[in-house]
């Protein structure tokens, strides 16, 4: 057994796992990153990257189809091998070899195996091949192992070898028909994708679709779904699953047997119903922590009640997307070097080593067909907060740079203004193509700019962007 010594330990070489270590090591730290898969993580390999690759190849037909002129040159279906094809380029087939240059570019050292704490500021890695290797973290330990998906404990589920989002994003070929269990972002963009592929597709939803999106987002989707053939079931569960389609076809694949007592006959079942720390086998136990759970943390990333343990991203289940979990890393690395140089450190709300915006400043775009794009608070939640709030509603289609965007453009968009304070505090976009609205709408809130000052703000014509001004408008503008 070999021992070494590093100023920080990063498990987890996933982007946020990166991130941390980047910043520690421009901090002045000697730091080691401990990764049992692959370096780039989830996001890279297995989610943000390879679902937009294959959302993207019909999204852009139809984007095609709704403009006369291009539609006419649009005369086939997806070549869905070929999608898969660019899929597995985006995510160089699970190689990992240029992100272990980037690591070394960086100055990062690398180590491969599991790592599990064996006490303050101790990690033991077991290699592939079994060899242990004792680390000591002279300042600071920081968990970014992230989460998997979670599978519910549904009756026959585990026997029929569901999908989970990695199966989904990593398949080498379609099936004929697919069922996803789940209504959240994943479930929703993997309908998307499936349907575009031609997929009969049946989409379970417990409650409601996207139900932390504004209703009326949700709404324009699950419309979209339908018409393009997705059989999609609200207010159902499944109670039971077993082998086999027993359709009589000789098909194989799974059967659910739902909470109305209909049965759904599907080649491949995606389960999508949430997320599970990956804290189950990290040694947790060994530090007074309890292993399977999310970890606690404040705003700078240090989880309660030690000194030298940070949690960052996932695993710590304040914002369970990479943007988010990136943006906590870099405050981590930051203040972790402050710490070990002595410096002052600047954690006041807003401030250059915490992650403030994970509390009601949160941007997310959901890559469904219309596309949904939000950031902060949606008006239940502001209500529920206490806020005193104005709801500002636009039809997108009225806005002028809709009709040139495409002959039959449907979207809306909304904004939750503060009465006390004259400033957004929320804001919801569904329409083609909105993700590239958010940013805006994120600096607005996260800056905290007045409306007045707002209307100085003039957006292009003819854009879609010009709904800054309508909301402006609506909302009225102040006399002296």
């Amino acid at each position: 057994m070999s021992q070494h010594e590093y100023d920080v330990v990063v498990i987890g070489a996933g982007a946020v796992g990166e991130n941390v270590a980047d910043r520690a090591v421009q901090g002045g730290l000697r730091t080691v990153i401990v990764e049992a898969e692959l370096v780039g993580g989830e996001c890279s390999y297995w989610a943000c990257m390879p679902s937009k690759a294959l959302l993207r190849s019909a999204a852009t037909v139809r984007a095609a189809r709704a403009v006369d002129g291009a539609r006419q040159a649009v005369t086939g279906d997806i070549d869905v091998a070929a999608v898969l094809r660019r899929r597995d380029g985006i995510t160089h087939d699970w190689s990992d070899d240029s992100q272990v240059a980037w690591l070394e570019g960086a100055g990062i050292d690398l180590l491969r195996g599991h790592a599990t704490l064996t006490g303050p500021r101790r990690v033991r890695v077991t290699s592939p091949e079994g060899a242990d290797i004792d680390l000591t973290a002279r300042h600071a330990v920081v968990v970014a192992t992230g989460s998997a998906a979670l599978l519910p404990d549904t009756p026959g589920l585990a026997d029929i070898e569901p999908w989970t989002s990695r199966d989904a994003t990593s398949a080498e070929s379609v099936p004929a028909s697919l069922a996803i269990i789940g209504g959240g972002v994943v479930a929703a963009e993997m309908a998307t994708a499936y349907a575009g592929f031609g997929t009969a597709v049946t989409l379970l939803v417990r409650s409601r679709l996207l139900g932390a999106a504004e209703p009326f987002a949700a709404d324009l989707v699950a419309a979209a779904l339908t018409a393009a053939g997705v059989d999609l079931r609200t207010g159902v569960e499944v109670v039971a699953a077993r082998t086999g389609t027993g359709d009589g076809s000789g098909t194989a694949g799974a059967t659910l047997e739902l909470s109305d007592g209909a049965l759904v006959h599907a080649e491949k079942v995606l389960v999508a119903t949430g997320r599970t720390p990956r804290t189950t086998d990290l040694g947790l136990d060994a530090v007074g922590l309890t292993p399977g759970g999310w970890l606690d943390v404040d705003d700078t990333m240090l989880v309660r009640g030690t000194d030298w343990l940070y949690a960052v991203g996932d695993v710590n289940g304040r914002v369970l997307l990479t943007h988010q979990g990136k943006y906590q890393a870099r405050a981590a690395g930051d203040v972790i070097a402050a710490r070990a140089a002595g410096a002052t450190v600047d954690d006041a709300p807003w401030g250059a080593h915490v992650a403030t915006a994970d509390h009601a400043h949160v941007p997310q775009v959901t890559f469904t067909d219309p596309e949904i794009a939000s950031v902060g608070l949606t008006a239940e939640a502001a209500t529920a907060a206490g806020h005193r709030i104005r709801v500002l509603d636009y039809d997108l289609a009225w806005v002028a740079g809709a009709s040139v965007h495409s002959d039959d453009y449907r979207g809306q968009a909304r904004a939750i203004v503060d009465l006390d304070r004259g400033v957004l505090i929320g804001a919801t976009f569904a329409g083609p193509d909105v993700a590239e609205l958010l940013h805006a709408a994120t600096i607005a809130i996260v800056g905290e700019v007045p409306l007045t000052r707002l209307w100085h703000a003039v957006p292009a014509y003819p854009t879609v962007s010009e709904v800054w001004l309508r909301w402006l408008e609506e909302y009225g503008r102040p006399t002296a």
